[in-house]
């Protein structure tokens, strides 16, 4: 007789117990992705320094348009909810993925995971847009108009670019604004 082994898949519901009940050390990071808890990696030194200057630019060039939230929980469907490091809402209350204008996800040494996990999720929840800063490499990865787990539209900018947000074409922000390097 063969036994088909089973995932235990958990809800956004089953997670907050899961975290609330202690189970993770207060200092473990974590985000539910297609029903999976998944660790979040350590923040080094250059994406901290990310998070607070896109902090200060969105907060200066978007906060009376926008909420700007930095690393907080956004519930994408009944089986996820990630904490993107930056986040421009349409919002006054925990938002849904219709509240959103802009994901921004820093990655250090994060490229894949943000890239090949996160993005599609962020794709099939129906984020309109996800900005993903590769730091090593120093380009603005820019995904838009989302279709199924993907996303129709790919940028690949670089310190010499600006860039639009769809929600708000009227603004630009300069690329290297959100990409200078740090020294470690």
């Amino acid at each position: 007789m063969r036994t088909e082994a089973t995932k235990k898949l958990f809800t956004v519901d089953e997670y907050y117990k899961i975290v609330e009940a202690g189970v993770f050390p207060e200092r473990v990071r974590t985000e539910l992705i297609d029903g999976e808890i998944i660790e979040m990696t350590g923040m080094g030194v250059a994406h901290a320094m990310a998070i607070t200057r896109a902090t200060r630019l969105f907060s200066r060039v978007f906060g009376e348009k926008a909420e700007v939230r930095i690393q907080l929980p956004l519930p994408l469907s009944r089986f996820s909810e990630v904490e993107p490091d930056l986040c421009l809402v349409n919002a006054d209350r925990h938002p849904q993925p219709p509240d959103v204008f802009l994901v921004v996800e820093i990655s250090d040494s994060s490229l894949r995971y943000d890239r090949d996990v996160k993005l599609p999720v962020y794709a099939a929840a129906g984020v309109p847009e996800v900005w993903i800063e590769d730091l090593p490499n120093q380009i603005l990865h820019v995904y838009r108009e989302p279709s199924g787990r993907s996303y129709k539209v790919v940028l690949h900018l670089h310190v010499v670019d600006s860039v639009s947000p769809d929600a708000f074409p009227k603004i630009m922000v300069s690329v290297s604004d959100l990409l200078r390097p740090t020294s470690n």
